[in-house]
């Protein structure tokens, strides 16, 4: 999806187009690598990444990027990182993220894991996801429910196919991070012909770490009557439940 050209500095492959325009990216893959940024500042081993809010000014270009990072608050327990993505001097988004100390805690009775990945099937190998854009090609897709192009609810297994960043391990946070922004895509409450539905923000909240290349989205998306949206979706790997990804989505009727 990147070639890294510098410290903090990548270019952008067609991998990373988004639906709605061939010039701009998924925001999947620039959150990913704001997630693969932050790793790299200020590491602190016993701290582990459990909320990423990203704000997307404007639709990111297919361009040359920078993602400056920094340290808001430092402390043994929790920290706060900063990231800024930027393209030709122009700010794109800006993401705040929260690390916070590993300790032992008696955790609480999850949800039973989702159905497994399901296999590759013709309706998969024909979906819009897959032949639209750059994105949608990068990742296979399996619908445990919903179907593509289709309005409401969808739980969907995704898997990245190709590098994140050219010659660097990807990891499972990364490959979530990756998927994570699709809620909105998979899950329609209006038809994806008719109508825009971009999502303005994406908040991921991780409650442990994912593990594993497949990640699983149980998604669900509610049209307002003023021309806002929310998708909420629950993030899952082959264990179980991991966290949950929210996104305020602009609505409005596609332009003649």
């Amino acid at each position: 999806m990147y070639r890294r050209l510098a410290l903090g500095r990548y270019l952008a492959s067609e991998h990373t187009q988004g639906p709605w325009d061939p010039r701009t990216q998924h925001m999947g893959p620039v959150t990913a690598l704001i997630v693969h940024e932050l790793a790299a500042t200020a590491p602190r081993p016993g701290l582990e990444l459990s909320r990423l809010a990203v704000d997307v000014f404007s639709p990111v270009p297919v361009a040359e990027l920078e993602v400056v990072t920094g340290v808001v608050r430092d402390g043994k327990r929790v920290q706060c990182l900063s990231a800024s993505v930027l393209s030709g001097g122009r700010e794109y988004a800006r993401a705040t993220a929260w690390r916070i100390r590993e300790a032992d805690t008696p955790a609480t009775p999850a949800p039973a894991p989702p159905a497994p990945v399901p296999p590759p099937s013709s309706e998969h190998a024909a979906s819009w996801l897959l032949s639209g854009f750059g994105y949608g090609r990068a990742l296979d897709w399996r619908y445990v429910s919903g179907a593509p192009m289709r309005t409401g609810p969808a739980t969907v297994w995704g898997r990245l196919t190709v590098p994140l960043v050219e010659g660097e391990e990807i990891t499972p946070v990364e490959r979530l991070a990756v998927f994570a922004d699709s809620g909105n895509g998979v899950s329609p409450a209006v038809d994806f012909a008719t109508h825009v539905f971009v999502n303005v923000d994406l908040t991921i909240s991780l409650f442990r770490t994912p593990a594993g290349e497949w990640i699983c989205m149980d998604a669900a998306t509610a049209i307002g009557p003023s021309g806002r949206g929310l998708t909420r979706s629950t993030l899952y790997d082959e264990l179980g439940e991991v966290g949950t990804a929210t996104q305020t989505l602009f609505v409005a009727p596609r332009e003649p």
